[in-house]
């Protein structure tokens, strides 16, 4: 199929779409999606995907891939992968980009499957494929002769050395092959903990995605099972992070999914910091944050952090109202039934009317532990839990309410 890349996509400002702060993105799969004909299920779901409001859509890897899901990617060129044809993908980004659904691409550069054995005995060159490197493109701490990593280990196989010239060339060449000929617009950088954040800053500058998302995702602090309820130190490595990529990406807020999950058990104080705001990096760099309940890792059937799944609902009453740039996971937008998809996109139809946006201003009214209410953008009022609760003043006007949740506005 031979669609051509629209050259009005082409977009040289990295920072304008994270300025207007108006984002809501979806999760387009999960876990077990290569089962299941991906591209093909997609394409039927656009219509509905744009319909509903959401701007940027996370596909799975595209990439030939030592594992069905895409994460041990081997022939980066190759996109004829689990999900689908080369040809399907193609098609899918098309019927996307004419909806204005912008395609995000999951960028995994941190580690590669060799082809040969080399160094050691070990998988760790790329011989008779594209990008054809050998045991000095990976880190001499995962059984190449490469540098040092300069970030965590992603364990068991070989991880790229990014601190050679010639692998960030080749990678800034796939990405922009990926971004002007296949067609995607955004990405998705998965474990970013894995390489200095400077490499995606020059990634970033390289390619000129429309919107960029790091994955930095490391542990929240706990004493037993119990989380603290100050996460500032989680929080400020994920700004750390956004700093080093030079203020160019955006990154999932961990931090905000780590709390909300907690507070939405009857410990609603926990969403008020001791500053007043937001506990997550929502609260204190909001055009950088992605806001998200779950995703394949901590959902789906990996489950390794999973949201209540009775509390859903007030998860999305949160993010979909605040400040941030919220997303939403495949399998509750489309597997969890008609109602829940439908309230999905109910919120997100409030947030467009009142011109809620990533930076917008918050107001938090209460924060007990059955209740938690708070004006957004002096447009927006909201409360979730199971205390009862309303705004005072005649000026506001019930817009949506559900299970243990409820969305005001003037």
């Amino acid at each position: 199929m031979g669609y051509e890349y629209d050259e009005s996509l082409q977009q040289t400002d990295p920072v304008a779409v994270i300025r207007s702060g108006k984002e809501v993105l979806l999760q387009a799969f999960n876990w077990e999606s290569h089962k299941h004909d991906w591209w093909r299920n997609l394409d039927s779901k656009v219509s509905d995907i744009a319909k509903a409001g959401f701007t940027s859509a996370w596909l799975p890897p595209p990439s030939n891939s030592f594992a069905p899901e895409g994460y041990l990617p081997q022939n980066l060129y190759s996109l004829n992968s689990s999900y689908g044809s080369e040809s399907m993908l193609k098609a899918l980004l098309h019927k996307m980009r004419q909806h204005k659904v912008r395609p995000m691409a999951d960028i995994v550069i941190n580690h590669r499957i060799g082809t040969t054995q080399g160094h050691g005995g070990r998988y760790n060159r790329y011989d008779g494929i594209p990008l054809s490197w050998d045991e000095h493109a990976v880190t001499s701490c995962t059984g190449g002769l490469g540098s040092r990593s300069t970030g965590d280990n992603f364990d068991g196989v070989p991880n790229i050395d990014h601190t050679q010239t010639y692998v960030r060339k080749d990678i800034i060449g796939w990405l922009r092959w990926l971004r002007n000929t296949v067609g995607f617009q955004d990405f998705r950088f998965d474990f970013a903990r894995g390489y200095s954040a400077k490499y995606v800053k020059e990634y970033i500058e390289g390619a000129k995605p429309v919107l960029s998302v790091g994955e930095y995702w490391d542990s929240c602090k706990y004493h037993g099972h119990r989380l603290d309820y100050d996460q500032d130190s989680h929080r400020q490595r994920i700004i750390n992070w956004l700093d080093a990529a030079g203020q160019l990406s955006t990154a999932f807020d961990f931090t905000t999914k780590g709390i909300l999950q907690e507070a939405v058990k009857g410990e609603l104080w926990r969403l008020r910091d001791p500053a007043g705001k937001p506990p997550g990096v929502m609260g204190w760099w909001p055009s950088r944050a992605v806001t998200f309940l779950d995703n394949h890792d901590t959902g789906s059937t990996q489950a390794h952090w999973p949201f209540p799944a009775n509390h859903i609902m007030e998860g999305y009453a949160y993010i979909l109202t605040h400040p941030g740039m919220p997303s939403v996971f495949y399998d509750h937008f489309f597997d969890w039934g008609k109602s829940i998809h439908d309230q999905i996109v109910k919120l997100i139809d409030i947030r467009k009317r009142q011109d809620i946006h990533s930076r917008s201003s918050i107001r938090i009214l209460e924060a007990k532990s059955d209740v938690y209410a708070a004006i957004i953008g002096e447009k927006l009022c909201m409360k979730i839990g199971e205390g009862s609760w309303c705004p005072a003043g005649r000026e506001w006007t019930l817009a949506t309410s559900g299970n243990r949740y409820a969305v005001w506005h003037k």
